[in-house]
């Protein structure tokens, strides 16, 4: 290595907060560039995707530099906006770079190691071998080399990794790490005349010979018509698939053609985003209070970066957003829309495409890899005629390659969807998008009905530039809303099920006039749990200390939070007895019943189990705008900023499982679910209704939903958040202990809390167990610290690390994980 060698400082996807460096040989020196794709090895024998942050010459003086192997990209696909996004969330969300790394770019870009399974040729069989590792071998000798993958599928075998770790130990086979691309260019075949029939003289000479075989005739003459060969002697080639269906012909018919060399085949890169062409059309004019609004969130982004809109619900902040958009759009620079749910872009990409035709790109988790790798493309190449200039998508979306940033809208600003909870890094996308859009020297716009009580106190501060609608759209009438105690109807046997009489006579009424209805409860499944009605025994999930969630449609016992399922139990384990009741209920439950009253309705549930399928969404919101759904079951899916005409009634099923949850914002998210569902009644040119069915009608929330009063909820919570000093008075950081033994936890926790109230005092609280104390059979306790507005945050931060590291380094608690979550929601 000479005085002249240069290094490059890369980043690895793997939970560790440092850069590594690297050597460029010789022969990259001219191609390695600061975010550019490489590959490197790092440990062992291990390859991974690494990307370019720094070239320098400073040679590493702990360590022997390994070679960078090779270079994946022509120019960058990071660029400096991001990387300064990357290490501003690695350092205040105290997360690993590499953490952010994998998190920021679609899985398609990255390359993974695949472990390759290679035949010993010098192996002396001085083992007994089963008959399973001969196969395995045998087949081996005959490729010399396959992935696990390959081998399974060729000798149709669930797991063959026992035998090759078998294989590996008597050392007949080695194995290797072999770079997969997970991004493959979709492709669609072509057919063009053979490059050996240069004239027309010659197809005629081919058209000749075929009068033997009247069908691949038929096939040759299709082909001459579609691809209007030698007319103006351009020669051009014609899609395989319309060749096929214009000739009434089929793969064995035009096989022959192909090896006769007159006609050839070949695949064309096209692209998996749905480009319709769709023209642009004219927007609609802004009301008098929309177009006020409008004006003055354009003198407020003057002064202020931020600028929060608060409208009531269907109060037409989208159009408003529209007309801030086409703004920016003139001005030729790009929008990021982000919305919370996949639902809502399933809805809002068509308005949006209506007025902007392709400039509109989407990008959400319902994609595939493949699908995110163009989408990410098309944004990098900015200078493509084609490129989006708007882009809409849910949190991830903050991590595509914008250039130039005019504008970042976040709609429904509150959702606790914006925050990413596992793995690392829990940022928060709302947060983060100002972060973003001051790199950019962009504005943001942050809307909603309900703002979260952070937000509207930067508003009112004046931290933030401050915009109201308040009233809706067209002054159409705000929704007459009913509570209706539960204990009083069970008493007067008013109760049908889980419906009171006043709700079964409200959907009545709704469905005699044509008109929708939207029924809410917050919770999946068929019933929360079984029980035995002999000894009181409930099944657990063997991994969380949670019960099973029942699922009458697929007959299984879940955990919504592992992942575990069991096919339900015809009887209890416990005594035998075969009576288990179902105790509870759930989405699922309230459909099964709604049928039973209402035979002739269609009913159709929207919640996590039925939007699992990419288009899911889109067919179920789509059936609901276009009158084929009259009844629609949700969880908190229906709350989330929904447009439906029609919507006569909404009803939530029960207030209080959200009023009682044990958390110092529970209050603040019921009121955001029960005003946003509520919403969704009485658009467009109708006054709707909600019914809000509670054990509790005094309860100071529900009084505040009915009578739509935010303001008076704000202040109510604001004054209880300053008297126990949480947000916005504090910034909070949660500190998750687990272990898979609770001993060990438990003390790993208390050492970690005595050492923080040292130095932080009554500003930790716990450690204490969380509503669910064990998951993924790791028991955990949690620790809060609270740190003041006016103290130095970053200070705490430094603090907290250096006793995390004391606690990392204790014999006794190595193997204890701890996870960060800054400004939990």
């Amino acid at each position: 290595m000479n005085k002249n060698t240069l290094f490059a400082d890369v980043v690895l996807p793997l939970p560790l907060n440092q850069l590594f460096t690297f050597s460029i040989p010789e022969e990259l020196k001219d191609i390695v560039k600061k975010g550019k794709r490489v590959i490197v090895q790092f440990g062992a024998r291990k390859i991974y995707t690494a990307i370019v942050y720094k070239i320098h010459q400073e040679r590493p003086v702990n360590y022997e530099t390994k070679d960078i192997l090779s270079v994946l990209d022509n120019r960058p696909i990071i660029n400096d906006h991001q990387f300064k996004l990357w290490f501003w969330i690695s350092d205040y969300y105290m997360c690993a770079l590499g953490e952010v790394y994998k998190a920021a770019l679609p899985a398609g870009l990255k390359l993974e190691s695949e472990t390759r399974i290679i035949y010993n040729p010098d192996y002396i069989e001085t083992d007994r071998l089963s008959k399973s590792e001969i196969l395995v071998l045998d087949f081996l000798s005959k490729v010399n080399t396959a992935t696990v993958q390959e081998i399974t599928k060729a000798l149709n075998r669930k797991n063959i990794f026992p035998i090759t770790v078998s294989l590996l130990e008597k050392n007949a086979i080695t194995i290797d790490e072999h770079l997969k691309e997970m991004y493959k260019q979709k492709t669609e075949p072509y057919i063009a005349l053979h490059n050996s029939i240069k004239s027309e003289d010659e197809l005629n000479i081919a058209i000749e010979s075929l009068k033997r075989a009247p069908k691949q005739s038929n096939l040759l003459l299709a082909f001459v018509e579609l691809s209007k060969v030698f007319n103006d002697e351009i020669i051009t080639e014609v899609k395989k698939k319309t060749l096929l269906e214009h000739s009434k012909s089929t793969h064995q018919i035009l096989k022959p053609l192909l090896e006769k060399k007159i006609l050839s085949e070949y695949n064309i890169p096209i692209s998996r985003l749905n480009l319709n062409n769709q023209k642009a059309i004219e927007l609609k004019t802004l009301s008098d209070t929309q177009q006020a609004a409008y004006l003055s969130i354009q003198n407020q982004f003057l002064e202020k970066q931020v600028v929060l809109l608060h409208g009531v619900t269907s109060s037409g902040k989208t159009e408003v957003y529209i007309h801030l958009i086409l703004e920016q759009l003139n001005k030729g620079k790009q929008v990021l829309y982000l919305l919370p749910e996949i639902a809502l872009t399933a809805q809002i990409i068509n308005r949006l495409r209506a007025v902007f035709g392709n400039k509109v790109g989407i990008y959400h988790s319902k994609f595939s890899d493949a699908e995110r790798v163009e989408v990410y493309q098309n944004i990098l190449n900015t200078k493509n005629e084609n490129s989006y200039q708007l882009v809409l998508g849910v949190r991830s979306a903050l991590f595509l390659p914008f250039s130039n940033l005019g504008l970042i809208i976040v709609d429904e600003e509150h959702e606790p969807s914006y925050k990413q909870y596992d793995p690392a890094p829990r940022y928060n996308a709302r947060d983060s998008a100002i972060i973003l859009a001051q790199e950019q020297n962009a504005n943001v716009l942050l809307g909603s009905a309900t703002p979260s009580i952070e937000t509207y106190f930067n508003a009112k501060s004046g931290k933030f530039g401050f915009v109201e609608l308040i009233n809706r759209y067209l002054d159409i009438e705000l929704p007459s809303t009913k509570l209706v105690d539960i204990l009083r109807a069970k008493k007067r046997k008013e109760m049908k099920s889980h419906f009171s009489d006043q709700l079964i006579n409200s959907i009545t009424e709704a469905l005699e006039q044509n008109e929708k209805v939207i029924l809410f409860q917050n919770r999946r499944g068929f019933s929360p749990y079984l029980e035995c009605e002999t000894c009181g025994w409930i099944p657990y999930c063997p991994n969380c200390d949670v019960s099973l969630t029942y699922h009458q449609f697929s007959n299984e016992l879940a955990c919504h939070y592992c992942g575990f399922s069991v096919h339900t139990f015809k009887a209890c384990k416990k005594c035998g007895n075969t009576a288990l009741s179902t105790r509870g209920f759930g989405t699922e439950k309230i459909e099964e019943d709604i049928k039973i009253y209402f035979p002739n309705a269609k009913v159709v549930r929207m919640d996590l189990d039925t939007t699992r399928s990419k288009h899911s969404y889109q067919r179920i919101i789509s059936d609901f705008e276009d009158g084929n759904i009259d009844i629609l079951i949700g969880t908190q899916m229906v709350s989330k900023g929904l447009d439906f005409d029609h919507v006569r009634l909404v009803g939530i099923l029960n207030a209080d499982n959200m009023l009682n949850y044990p958390d110092f914002r529970s209050h603040e998210r019921s009121y955001q679910l029960m005003a946003q569902v509520s919403g969704r009644a009485g658009r467009k040119n109708k006054q709707g209704k909600v019914i809000i069915q509670t054990n509790n009608p005094t309860h100071p929330i529900l009084q505040f939903v009915i009578k739509n009063n935010y303001d008076g909820f704000y202040k109510s919570q604001l004054q209880e958040r300053m008297e126990f000093s949480y947000p916005p008075f504090c910034r909070l950081i949660n500190l998750g202990i687990k272990h898979k033994n609770p001993e060990t936890a438990n003390n790993a926790a208390q050492y970690l809390a005595d050492n923080l109230k040292r130095i932080f005092g009554k500003r930790i609280l716990g450690p204490q167990s969380p509503v669910i104390g064990r998951m993924h059979n790791l028991y955990i306790k949690n620790i809060l610290i609270k740190v003041e507005r006016q103290s130095s945050f970053n200070k705490a931060k430094v603090l907290l690390k250096a006793e995390i590291e004391k606690l990392n380094t204790h014999d006794n608690f190595k193997m204890v994980q701890i996870t960060i979550d800054i400004d939990p929601i």
